[in-house]
């Protein structure tokens, strides 16, 4: 396994994003010690400029020969018919040295593993890992880091950090910048309500409108009637705050944490440049032994450079995490609205603090509703008197309104001169020896974390016998030291020349020139792989993209699918069962519930399954693994999970468990089944899959692993951390409300877990036949919270759907889905298996 980078310093390593080519430069310039970026393909942030092949190379040469790593994001879910392209684009990367990539797809991290093992992967935090038993997990399968998930407390990172299966692997966190409200690679939310996928670097980030908390009492479906609204003041329920570690990077650095990473690669390049200095700063501070605090300057100039008000974040159990007030960036206070003048259009108002505005800063005027801030442009610096100024506003602003400085031109001209600093020179020590009139140059470079690199140059130049007037020593050095307009300068020259030669100084320029090139060839060489790592890359590439291509070799058979039923209490497992049920995952965390409910599915011919939360934290862990032998022999067969981390976890204390993935494991493609085969009887297919990837996924599985696939129920799009459901306790039915009035159920799980589920109810009952012909063994109905009439109706209708598939009658299916319609929640739809996600 490749192994994870760390500072010699004995720091985390400061990991700067980089969405654009400017953004590299600004991130390098400021001091980082690591960049990440993308592709134009295959990373998860698409909106952003990121970067061609071309400039890619040239990004990883830069950084490179300025001591800087690059790692690049392939973090995104990937369809089968994309493998080959993957494959294409690993090698690539591998070729021009690309130092760490971060994979999501456990697909696409074997793919690489095969193609190009010596290529360094990172689990991104799109893998959502959150526990020890990830971790190893993760270790264990070649990588050597982990972007841990960001709602981890430090805590529990010290923990993973301390198991024997960890050691060895890198683990990073966020340090800097927006924190999603889901957990990463958990959101389904903008592909639902939109066809955006996060999990494909499209997110609309929903998380940022406007909701209402609802409640009501439901009907024998549950489903909500007489919707009221919950009383409170905030709008924005989903919406985070900022991330920032910065008040406390003295705690931090004496983690065992391998890198700081600050999020932004959709931010601008002032945004780079400031926040990475800072960081900069203040890590180098404490390296060097100072009493280090945070500066109140260094603070607003973080909070200038864009802010939703920030939060140390769960890492540091901070309770803030929520600014369900308003979405958008918060700036800084500047003052009040004391007055204004219509004919002028000014606003008086009254600083709060020592910041003056000045021409060029942006302003809003804030009211309690968002939607009716007011921006202005500062024109020309104004004048203050007695703490008042006078501020040009193209609206009328109301006596009250808070002013907030939201950009200012002095940070920008701050962080134009960090970018346009000029870099630390790459020091060369050289030598020069004369033989028979010819000089050899040789170069040594001191390499980050590894041996010193020496280059040696012979030129084509034999120095003739001075006639007149030869050329001295401190002539030849004046000529040989000069670097500029190339990353290096000379720290040490040694002559050993004879004297008494002559060569135009031009000639000395020339091979000054061409050394220094092949000392900068060098250099980048150093950091790719040899020709003959490149050629046995290749052949494997070449193999692996061949299979890709080939078409399917054994595809399955069709055959009727089994039913499966999520439910959620023992009464709606028993309805199940009596629909026609052979397997029920039920989510309940009291083990006599279990027992109880193996009993029921015994009778009925049904196993049981325990149905994990999505999220198994170590609380939850410490519980629940001690109960598995006992919960078998009582007649529980199975577990289901949505991460390999609680996977191992199981296997490991009850070997006689079946394992069954939910669709928090995220399976698109072929390869992610053959790693998941292994270890699960079952798996359920992304939700996100259109019709004809899962068929493609279905054809090239094999029956290795059986595949299941979501056809009923509103299905689950976010899990977090945050007690929106928790809070209201008591109601029937909770769910959140949106600008165009679609409701979103919301569950909290056993820990007060926040669930949210898709407003309209995903129905496949009229696609059966094709699922059937894909060889699918399972069809899943999602019945949690809805009560036994929908679970065992939903379950009887799906049965006689499958009946009738079964004896090629299938002129009953549409009379079937409007049964369906008439008990669903928000009315029905095909999902992405009907309508795909956009690209």
């Amino acid at each position: 396994m490749p192994h994870d980078h760390h500072q010699t310093s004995g720091l985390p390593e400061l990991l700067a994003p980089a969405g654009s080519p400017e953004a590299l430069a600004a991130a390098v310039a400021a001091g980082a010690d690591a960049v990440y970026l993308a592709g134009r393909r295959f990373g998860a942030r698409h909106y952003a400029a990121n970067f061609s092949d071309e400039e890619l190379e040239s990004a990883i040469g830069y950084a490179h020969l300025h001591g800087v790593r690059v790692y690049v994001t392939v973090n995104v879910l990937v369809r089968d018919a994309e493998l080959p392209d993957v494959a294409r684009y690993l090698l690539h990367l591998y070729e021009i040295g690309t130092d760490a990539v971060l994979v999501q797809d456990i697909g696409v991290a074997a793919l690489a593993r095969e193609i190009v093992p010596d290529l360094t992967l990172h689990a991104s935090t799109q893998m959502a890992i959150h526990n020890r038993e990830g971790v190893a997990r993760a270790a264990r399968e070649g990588f050597s880091r982990v972007v841990l998930a960001r709602e981890l407390t430090l805590s529990e990172i010290e923990d993973i950090a301390a198991d024997a299966g960890a050691r060895g692997i890198g683990l990073e966190v966020f340090a800097h910048g927006a924190l999603c409200y889901c957990y990463s690679g958990q959101c389904l939310l903008s592909s639902a309500i939109g066809g955006r996928s996060g999990n494909r670097g499209m997110c609309a980030q929903p998380c940022r409108k406007p909701y209402r908390l609802v409640t009501a009492e439901t009907d024998e479906y549950g489903r909500p009637k007489d919707l009221r609204t919950v009383p409170g003041e905030d709008r924005y329920l989903l919406s985070t705050r900022d991330l920032s570690v910065y008040p406390r990077l003295d705690v931090l650095v004496r983690a065992p944490i391998a890198s700081l990473k600050i999020e932004g690669r959709m931010r601008s390049v002032e945004y780079v440049a400031t926040v990475t200095a800072i960081y900069r700063r203040a890590l180098d501070a404490i390296a060097a032994g100072e009493d280090w605090s945070p500066s109140r300057e260094d603070m607003r100039d973080l909070a200038l450079a864009f802010n939703r008000e920030f939060t140390e974040g769960y890492i540091f159990g901070a309770r803030d995490i929520m600014a369900r007030d308003r979405p958008g960036n918060r700036g800084v206070p500047l003052g009040t609205v004391t007055g204004y003048d219509r004919r002028r259009r000014e606003a008086a108002v009254r600083l709060t603090d020592d910041l003056m505005p000045r021409s060029g800063d942006g302003l809003a005027f804030c009211i309690d509703d968002p939607d009716r801030d007011t921006g202005a442009v500062v024109r020309g610096t104004p004048a203050v008197r007695s703490g008042m100024v006078q501020l040009s506003v193209p609206a009328p602003v109301s006596v009250g309104a808070r002013v907030f400085l939201t950009k200012s031109a002095d940070l920008e001209d701050r962080a134009k001169r960090i970018v346009e600093k000029p870099l630390q020179p790459v020091p060369l020590d050289v030598t020069a020896v004369w033989e028979e009139g010819t000089p050899s140059l040789e170069a040594v470079v001191d390499l980050q974390g590894s041996e010193p690199l020496r280059v040696r140059y012979r030129p084509d130049l034999a120095m003739e016998p001075a006639r007149s007037r030869p050329l001295t020593k401190e002539q030849i050095a004046e000529q040989l030291t000069k670097t500029g307009g190339t990353p290096f300068a000379i720290r040490n020259l040694t002559l050993h020349y004879p004297g008494g030669l002559f060569a135009p100084l031009g000639e000395l320029n020339r091979i000054r020139r061409t050394f220094l090139d092949k000392v900068e060839e060098a250099v980048l060489a150093a950091r790719r792989p040899g020709e003959g790592a490149v050629r046995a890359a290749r052949e494997r590439a070449g193999a692996a993209i061949a299979a890709l291509e080939r078409p399917a070799s054994a595809p399955r058979n069709p055959r009727v699918p089994s039913v499966a039923v999520y439910t959620g209490t023992l009464e709606e497992t028993e309805a199940a069962v009596r629909g026609g049920a052979r397997t029920v995952y039920l989510e309940v965390s009291a083990p006599g519930i279990l027992k109880e409910a193996a009993g029921v599915c015994r009778e009925g011919g049904a196993d049981l399954v325990w149905k994990w939360p999505s999220i198994t934290r170590r609380t939850f862990l410490d519980a629940a693994v001690p109960l598995l032998p006992s919960l078998y022999d009582a007649g529980v067969r199975g577990v289901m999970v949505s991460g390999l981390g609680a996977a191992d976890a199981v296997r490991r204390a009850e070997p006689r468990m079946a394992l069954y993935g939910a669709a928090g494991l995220n399976l698109w493609n072929h390869r992610a089944a053959a790693e998941l085969a292994p270890l699960f009887l079952r798996c359920t297919a992304s939700p996100e899959l259109p019709a004809d990837d899962l068929a493609g996924l279905a054809a090239r599985a094999g029956d290795t692993l059986e595949l299941e696939v979501l056809v009923q129920g509103n299905v689950e799009a976010m899990v977090t951390e945050d007690r929106l459901a928790a809070a209201v306790a008591g109601e029937e039915f909770l769910g959140l409300q949106d600008g165009r009035n679609r409701v979103f159920p919301l569950r909290s799980d056993s820990e007060g877990r926040t669930y949210i589920a898709n407003a309209v109810e995903t129905c496949l009952i009229d696609h059966l036949p094709r699922i059937a012909g894909m060889g699918i063994d399972a069809v899943a109905i999602d019945a949690r919270g809805r009560g036994p009439r929908y679970a065992g109706d939903m379950t009887r209708l799906y049965r006689e759907g499958l009946d009738a598939v079964a004896r090629g009658e299938t002129r009953v299916l549409p009379a079937l889905k409007d049964e369906v319609k008439r008990r669903a929640l928000g009315g029905i739809t095909g999902g992405h298996f009907v309508r795909g996600i956009e690209e």
